[in-house]
């Protein structure tokens, strides 16, 4: 009968032992328990193993032909720090267990051994692998100062975008985020892990634009030591790190063709491979991703994957941006204040009512991430007092002053109208003018000679 193992919990592993009837045994045994393994004869075969491939955990006799085991366990402590090993030897004394366990044994078993024993020992492996992969995933997260996964707003696209975390969340489905910079893509994929049944496993993110090309594949899947040129160690891969949990690739769009490639793979099979390595192995991930530009668009322009581009789009999320939101201004204000700083504060006198007006009326071209900006810079200078329009940055004070010198007070001529346009733009876009142009759908070009015809005609004025 064969013996259900996590996935997460299934180990990578290397039995080296001169007895002919012992390899036989943990050939068969070993996968039973549901593990992978890889059999040698002796030490010097051991070795050249470790050469090739990097394993979770070495099952290793003392005594052997060619390398000894304290020698084979040495060896794969230089290649793969990370690599557990568990020695099996005839030899009871207390010194060669002392010995062994100076040289980084994670147990030490006496033959013949129970295989009972032997699979408690390697449930023990692999429940400190994956304590590891827990530290490794929470000091990531720790570095990055990332804040509650609450997704804060009452507004009815907000509540649309709760139902659909709720309904996704239970399932291994791969999920698409989608929406403009700032929107809190990385909120909604740390709150689909958490709602998830992986919630107690690692939530693992990378941007996947912000690596350079070279050392995106590294990155992602690890590598060996002396793979290429500067791979001075072993490193563990983010899909190895976020086994049994969640790994979010936030602006996958940026990924270069060559690992669509890969992800497509991992995506179809669950098999990852180290650079440098000549097997792969299986993770169970659930994998998140994130982009703000139409990868439909991509699709055809040849820039992205049509295959991946379905595997990664079984489920859509679309966020909307701020100023589809209006309504939730006041309540995201309120939680990012609370949240730098004004803890001790009445939530009511946080804000006076010509600040939150003020900020209602604001379009947020960088939406959440605009406004979590804009709270920090008030609550520097507030000085403890209630958030009043002059604690807000330059633009929103300014916004009243330059509305005011284009509004004209009685009919005004299209010339009028289309200053107040584009000084209403460049407002929003503080002082900015190439996104000013953007919006306005003209050329830069052509905003510099507006502005500049209207300076002429205030001076013969």
């Amino acid at each position: 009968m064969k013996i259900s193992t996590k996935p997460h919990n299934r180990l990578k592993l290397l039995f080296a032992d001169d007895e002919r009837s012992l390899q036989e045994l943990m050939r068969l045994e070993l996968p039973r328990m549901g593990h992978e393994v890889t059999v040698c004869p002796d030490g010097t075969t051991a070795v050249a193993a470790l050469q090739r491939n990097t394993y979770d955990c070495l099952l290793v006799d003392l005594d052997m032909p060619g390398f000894s085991g304290i020698e084979v366990i040495a060896k794969a402590k230089e290649l793969a720090p990370d690599t557990e090993a568990v020695v099996l030897t005839g030899k009871s004394s207390l010194e060669t267990a002392v010995a062994a366990l100076r040289h980084g044994t994670f147990d030490y078993l006496t033959k013949p051994c129970k295989l009972i024993d032997l699979e408690a020992v390697l449930t023990r492996v692999a429940q400190r692998r994956e304590l590891t992969n827990k530290y490794r995933a929470l000091k990531k997260r720790l570095q990055r100062i990332e804040g509650s996964s609450e997704l804060i707003g009452r507004s009815d696209e907000m509540q649309r975008v709760r139902r659909l975390i709720a309904k996704v969340a239970p399932t291994n489905s791969t999920v698409l985020i989608l929406g403009d910079t700032g929107t809190g893509k990385e909120l909604v994929a740390r709150a689909l892990h958490e709602q998830s049944l992986r919630a107690e496993m690692p939530f693992v993110p990378i941007n996947c634009g912000a690596l350079p090309e070279h050392l995106i594949e590294s990155e992602l899947f690890g590598h060996r030591k002396g793979a290429f040129t500067g791979a001075d160690e072993h490193r563990t891969g983010l899909f190895e790190v976020a086994n049994g949990g969640t790994l979010f690739l936030d602006e996958i769009g940026e990924l270069p063709k060559a690992m669509q490639a890969k992800l497509l793979r991992f995506l179809e099979s669950g098999e990852v491979r180290r650079v440098g390595d000549n097997e792969s192995f299986t993770c169970d991930v659930r994998v998140v991703c994130a982009t703000n530009r139409q990868l439909d668009e991509m699709v055809a322009a040849g820039e992205f994957r049509e295959d991946l581009w379905f595997r990664v789009n079984t489920f859509e999320i679309a966020l909307p941006p701020l100023r589809e939101r209006i309504d939730d201004v006041e309540q995201l204000a309120r939680h990012l204040a609370m949240r730098f700083g004004a803890a001790g504060a009445a939530d009511d006198v946080l804000f006076t009512p010509e600040a939150l007006e003020a900020l209602k009326e604001h379009t947020w071209p960088g939406n959440v991430r605009e406004l979590a900006n804009v709270i920090e810079h008030a609550m520097i200078l507030c000085e403890g007092k209630p958030i009043a329009p002059e604690h807000l940055p330059r633009r929103f004070t300014s916004r009243q002053v330059v509305t005011a010198s284009f509004k004209p007070a009685g009919p005004c001529s299209l010339r009028e109208l289309e200053m107040q346009a584009i000084h209403d733009a460049l407002d929003r876009h503080a002082g900015n003018k190439p996104k000013a142009a953007e919006e306005l759908g003209i050329s830069l070009k052509t905003l510099y000679n507006k502005l500049n015809q209207a300076a002429s005609l205030s001076k013969s004025a």
